[in-house]
């Protein structure tokens, strides 16, 4: 099959993807990020295959990916160096029809305001004026104007937890293709903002009233004229002018989109106040007591703001003291297993030391350390449980987990009941394999550094509470001391809120 210009289409592919904590510590370095090109990055996507049903229609041009796990912001030079290389490889590659961006969306960089408004830019001036952008994103990501303005098509996850984020991907890509194949020019875009800022274990769409909101995109995308509809719920720790909330609806036909962008900004303002967290809260002591009192077993506890996966340091020792604060943990009455704190030097230590050996350690705030009393160091005297090398990315890991934790050895250490692991690189323990030899359904408790619970965690926890801990993703957004957000802004002003103009503008 060929377009109507009698070629197939030529369409790059590349992007840089984060979520980056402006309250964390951590800063992300271009050792964090996985960088693909060539077939390696083809090889992320099911619809660059040879046997997709695009093959004979579209050449894909990979350029560069870089992605990383969430983390502190990027440093300046490895952000530019990312920026240069896929700028240099967009103009080596010309002429191209289109760009798939694959991108997050709440990316921070130090020294910039606006990281995605500053990439996008470039990348367009690199690209030229005629070649189409479409734009696949996380719904925790940050839509400013002048992010929006130089796309063409941009489209977010509609699931949180984001079961559907390479599904996102997919129809960013064939919108592209769609659109090219027909010969259509730029669609119009309605984009507007909503004075509304919630952390994402307030905006569950297992939940209402993010539920129906996000259930309403499908249809709204349905309607004749429509070519997407995506609804942003913003990145609460990031302190810039850009976060909040955000909807765009595209469309050919101007009130069209802008009809439907108005219809969805209202919904998301009138039910502001019913966003409530995905699960049941107590602060790390209150939790830890009623899970050990409870006899479901294994019983979860959600870490909630140290969760590296949300941009938390994910070196903070805190939970650890007060699981071994709690007598029938200490004594060891009651299991619990809690990965995984980074702290490379103690992992050192555990690996120099061996299995069985006792280890006398200094456990976490290699990033935070000084950042508050919940970030110091825990003085930990256990015995070294189980070793694990290096992880190996298994056959399809990049379709499945684009931030795939690279390298990084884990030592387990046991004192009473409680089973540490202590981690050498930043590691989310989201799936089965995360824990390697470890069972975590074996324990009567599973303490992890995260926020709502991913479909494994989910589907293993007998019961389940979200622990309001301190950290760089503190839940608490009142406490974590924004002072440069827009004003006024849910839940930072609240009575005498004036009604908000949501009026959407026209990008065309």
């Amino acid at each position: 099959m060929l377009t109507p210009t009698g070629r197939r289409l030529r369409i790059g592919i590349g992007g840089m993807a984060i979520e980056s904590s402006q309250f964390c510590p951590h800063r992300t370095a271009y050792e964090d990020f996985r960088v693909t090109r060539d077939g390696e990055l083809l090889d992320r996507y099911d619809w660059t295959q040879p046997e997709s049903d695009l093959a004979d229609l579209v050449e894909w041009v990979p350029l560069v990916h870089a992605v990383s796990l969430p983390g502190g912001p990027v440093e300046r030079a490895t952000y530019d160096r990312i920026k240069a290389e896929l700028t240099e490889r967009i103009e080596e590659a010309e002429p191209l029809d289109g760009l798939v961006y694959d991108i997050h969306g709440a990316m921070s960089v130090v020294g910039l305001d606006d990281a995605e408004a500053d990439l996008t830019t470039a990348v367009r001036a690199a690209l030229g004026p005629d070649a189409l952008i479409s734009a696949a994103m996380d719904l925790h990501g940050n839509v400013s104007r002048a992010f929006a303005e130089p796309l063409d098509l941009l489209t977010a996850h509609r699931l949180a937890p984001h079961e559907d984020a390479w599904e996102t991907r997919e129809r960013a890509a064939r919108k592209l293709v769609e659109r090219l194949a027909a010969g259509l020019g730029r669609p119009y875009r309605a984009w507007v903002q909503v004075p509304v800022l919630l952390p994402g274990e307030k905006t569950s769409t297992r939940l209402e009233p993010a539920k129906s909101l996000y259930g309403r995109l499908a249809a709204v995308e349905a309607l004749d004229g429509v070519v997407d509809a995506a609804v942003w719920v913003g990145y609460a720790w990031a302190d810039e002018p850009r976060c909040r909330a955000a909807v765009v609806v595209t469309a050919d036909a101007p009130e069209l989109a802008r009809d439907q962008a108005r219809s969805l900004a209202r919904h998301y303002w009138d039910v502001r106040r019913d966003f409530g967290f995905v699960g049941p809260t107590d602060d790390a002591d209150g939790c830890v007591r009623r899970a050990v009192a409870a006899t479901a077993r294994p019983f979860l506890i959600s870490d909630s703001g140290d969760n590296p996966t949300a941009g938390g340091a994910g070196d903070l020792a805190y939970m650890l003291g007060r699981l071994l604060a709690n007598e029938d943990l200490a004594g060891g009455r009651v299991t619990a297993l809690h990965p995984g704190i980074t702290d490379p030097e103690a992992v050192a230590a555990c690996f120099a030391a061996g299995v069985g050996a006792e280890v006398t350690l200094s456990v976490g705030g290699r990033f935070s350390a000084g950042t508050g009393p919940h970030a110091a160091p825990y003085a930990l005297t256990g015995t070294v449980t189980a070793l694990e090398g290096p992880a190996e990315v298994p056959e399809g890991a990049l379709r499945g987990n684009p931030a795939y934790a690279q390298g990084g050895r884990k030592a387990a250490v046991t004192r009473g009941g409680v089973t540490v692991v202590l981690t050498e690189r930043r590691t989310p323990f989201h799936t089965r394999a995360d824990f390697g030899t470890l069972d975590p359904t074996a324990y009567d408790l599973v303490v992890v550094k995260i926020g709502y619970l991913e479909p494994y965690l989910h589907d293993i926890a007998a019961d389940w509470l979200l622990a309001l801990t301190p950290g760089g993703v503190d839940q608490d957004l009142l406490r974590l001391g924004h002072h440069r957000v827009e004003r006024p802004l849910y839940p930072f002003d609240d009575e005498g809120f004036e009604e908000p103009d949501l009026t959407p503008v026209l990008l065309s």
